[in-house]
């Protein structure tokens, strides 16, 4: 198993192995070595969903710290300060 498989592969194959042993024709020499393959897939599986999972919290935080920044002020957006017109009346 390489570190290229994805989770896809990995359920693909567990479920092609769960077929061969749901119709016995896996033969007891056979059997220890699909077990084997068995686990390794389920670990990686494992593993690969941790990883997705602590991404996918990392996201939420960076969300969360983004939210509790306080709003820049009008100077620090660069925007340009309100126009002022004579006797506060618009040019219309």
């Amino acid at each position: 198993m390489t570190n290229d498989t994805t989770y896809r592969q990995a359920i693909e194959e567990l479920e092609t192995i769960l077929r061969a042993l749901e119709t016995d024709t896996v033969d007891v020499d056979d059997l220890t070595a699909r077990v084997q393959r068995s686990a390794e897939l389920i670990r990686l599986c494992k593993q690969k969903l941790r990883n997705a999972e602590s991404a996918i919290e990392r996201v939420f935080e960076n969300l969360e710290e983004e939210d509790e920044e306080p709003a820049p002020d009008a100077e620090e957006r660069d925007v340009p300060p309100a126009r002022s017109y004579p006797n506060g009346q618009l040019p219309f």
